[in-house]
């Protein structure tokens, strides 16, 4: 698979991962080939850039942490969470310990991979699986930092529902944070009372967008003041933000470029120890990613090194159909070469 934009994808390509709609249903399945109207249809929604099969990477997969049946799970039960929030009734809460345990199974059993967040957001989805990105990017960071299981089930917990303040809010409440309108308080008082959820994951809610400067939302904690989940969500949630921007006129930057700036946000917005873990598990040139080398050469990165996130193996392929040469760079190995720019 290649990862490309939405805008070089032809008639004819075959889709290389599924596209889920916004309750979870399926709503395009990988191997489909693409047809101008469906083209068409995933530019309307706001599709920037997918994954295509390609015979010459056929091979590269996206090492995904979480299964397919868990993602689908996750966004079914929280577009259902979500909806009953604004309609006024009843959410849930167990469907949704569920969807947190098989999410937590899935990533210990897969904790040797590096985490590439590969899953297509749409308008109808991004909201489910932005909670989904941040709840897998705050458990992986939770293992490495030797958080217990009952530790980790809160966690995710808290990144999971981080959000669910948003629920049937207008703009116009988020527009007041002083007040108890902001979504961290109101996600705050949704999970308190909610048994099958401990305070903490209440907490979590309330305090993933203060700043460990102490000029954050809402109430200006600082430091240790704010709980450690916090601090992991927080980072998490600005991870996926830079690289899945919540508003349309906000440019979208690549995993390597989201890095760089959230390590300029150290001490000030985000916790230095958790910024150390976070770099620890995240691919900052995901699989099938297009890239040019130092050596002037083109290539597309096909398998990742655990504890070298910048340093993956690029397969170049020179020549025409038929009469191709194929040759894979190391770069653990290959330590004069460099990426130098990433290919969109």
């Amino acid at each position: 698979m290649r990862y490309v934009s939405i805008d070089s994808v032809e008639p004819g390509q075959f889709l290389g991962k599924t596209i889920y709609s916004g309750n979870g249903t399926v709503l395009l399945s990988g191997g489909v080939q693409l047809t101008v109207y469906m083209i068409s249809t995933l530019n309307r929604i706001g599709v920037t850039m997918l994954y295509i099969q390609d015979p010459l990477f056929e091979d590269v997969e996206t090492d995904d942490m979480l299964s397919e049946a868990t993602k689908q799970g996750i966004i079914q039960e929280m577009s259902s969470a979500f909806e009953a929030i604004r309609s006024g009734k009843e959410w849930n809460t167990q469907m949704i310990g569920t969807s947190v345990e098989n999410l937590l199974e899935d990533v210990i059993g897969n904790k040797e991979l590096l985490v590439q967040l590969t899953d297509i957001q749409t308008s109808d989805n991004s909201q489910y699986i932005h909670a989904m990105n941040v709840c897998l990017l705050s458990s992986v960071m939770g293992i490495n930092m030797g958080l217990n299981y009952q530790q980790l089930k809160e966690l995710a917990s808290g990144a999971l529902l981080h959000d669910i303040g948003k629920s049937g809010m207008t703009e116009e409440d988020e527009i007041l944070p002083g007040l108890r309108t902001h979504h961290t308080w109101r996600g705050f008082e949704k999970l308190k009372n909610k048994r099958e959820f401990g305070l903490l994951v209440a907490h979590v809610a309330l305090q993933h967008h203060e700043r460990v400067d102490g000029a954050g939302l809402p109430r200006g904690l600082a430091g240790d003041e704010i709980h450690l989940y916090a601090k992991i969500v927080s980072a998490a949630n600005t991870y996926d933000r830079l690289i899945h921007p919540a508003l349309p006129e906000e440019k979208a930057l690549l995993p390597h470029e989201a890095c760089e700036e959230m390590m300029a946000m150290s001490e000030k917005q985000l916790d230095y120890e958790v910024l150390l873990q976070f770099n620890r598990i995240i691919s900052i040139y995901p699989n099938g990613t297009a890239v040019r080398l130092s050596t002037r050469e083109t290539g597309v990165v096909v398998r990742q090194h655990r504890g070298l996130p910048g340093r993956p193996v690029v397969r170049i392929v020179r020549g025409e159909a038929g009469n191709f040469d194929v040759k894979e760079l190391d770069l653990a190995q290959e330590t004069t070469v460099f990426i130098e720019a990433v290919l969109t």
